[in-house]
């Protein structure tokens, strides 16, 4: 049994507590969330909560999730778009919409439960029962490119070159505004928001240190840009974070964005385009590339008609 306690902020004000705790838990699925409730799992102040009511700043909110007994992940018959496969790695291009690896609220439909199914069950275990074979994650709507490992050796391996920052791995994404400079460099410390649980920060005090290349492809107008960035180091959500930091927002990223999207998407406008690494057996260096969707594409066409 997983205990979730928290104080209410300025920023919870006024949300319904189902929301609430979702926001501020973001592994967890709001309708996973609203069942849990629904089975008198959740307290405000003590008092049972029920999914419509409203949560107040400093309110004391506490939810239990309960361990998944005997949990097994299924193997399902999941179409993948299969970039590269050896006895030791397979490399996947994952579509918008698609969750990594099961967690409360998504223990089916996810990346993993594919391959599962696809490599019979042959991956490495060092990330236990919800996450075999994955040794990094790309958010469940960004679109590209993403390695997972079929045996442990492979696996340390590759961990250890991320470890390391010796990965390549460029992104493709649709930003708002236009830049002053062709590209540019941004470092800085990344830590979760503690007022929004959901939201990762710039912290100029603490965190952990992220630092991103950009580049400018192409710009529309003066209201939007098609940009590629180059990671030196890989922390959650940093293009969307460093972007924001800019003045410069993805398109489509209505937690760092504007929360109205004129352009009516489902998340970040970000596809990871390239993933390089040395094979974790051979040694020999491999890069690997994929298209962007067509969504991608539609709004540049869009976008170069328009401007």
């Amino acid at each position: 049994m997983e205990e979730i306690k928290f104080i209410a902020t300025k920023s919870d004000e006024g949300l319904r507590l189902d929301k609430c705790i979702a926001v501020n838990h973001p592994s967890v699925s709001r309708s996973y969330v609203q069942k849990l409730i629904e089975s008198g799992g959740a307290w405000i102040n003590g008092n049972t909560g029920r999914c419509k009511d409203f949560v107040k700043e400093g309110d004391e909110v506490k939810v239990l999730i309960p361990a998944p007994e005997g949990l097994e992940v299924d193997a399902e018959e999941i179409p993948l778009d299969i970039v590269y496969e050896d006895d030791d790695v397979i490399v996947v291009n994952k579509p918008k919409g698609m969750v990594v690896h099961p967690a409360a609220g998504h223990y089916t439909g996810t990346l993993v439960n594919g391959l599962l199914y696809h490599c019979k069950g042959t991956l490495s275990g060092i990330n236990g029962i919800l996450r075999p074979g994955i040794v990094h994650r790309i958010d469940k709507d960004t679109t590209g490119i993403i390695v997972a490992c079929k045996n442990d050796v492979a696996h340390r391996n590759l961990a250890e070159q991320f470890k390391e920052h010796t990965i390549t791995r460029r992104y493709e994404a649709l930003v708002y505004g236009v830049f002053k400079e062709p590209e540019g460099h941004i470092e800085s410390f990344i830590s979760r928001n503690p007022e929004e649980r959901m939201k990762m920060m710039v912290n100029p005090l603490r965190g952990k240190f992220a630092a991103t290349n950009y580049k400018v492809i192409e710009q529309f107008g003066t209201k939007y840009s098609h940009i590629v960035c180059q990671l030196e180091t890989g922390r959650t959500h940093q293009i969307r974070v460093h972007m924001t930091s800019l003045g410069h927002p993805l398109l489509g990223d209505t937690v760092y964005g504007p929360k109205k999207d004129p352009f009516q998407l489902t998340g970040q406008t970000l596809h990871a385009g390239v993933l390089g690494f040395h094979h974790p057996i051979s040694g020999e260096y491999m890069e690997f590339a994929a298209g962007r969707p067509d969504y991608f594409n539609e709004l540049i066409e869009k976008f170069r008609n328009q401007f």
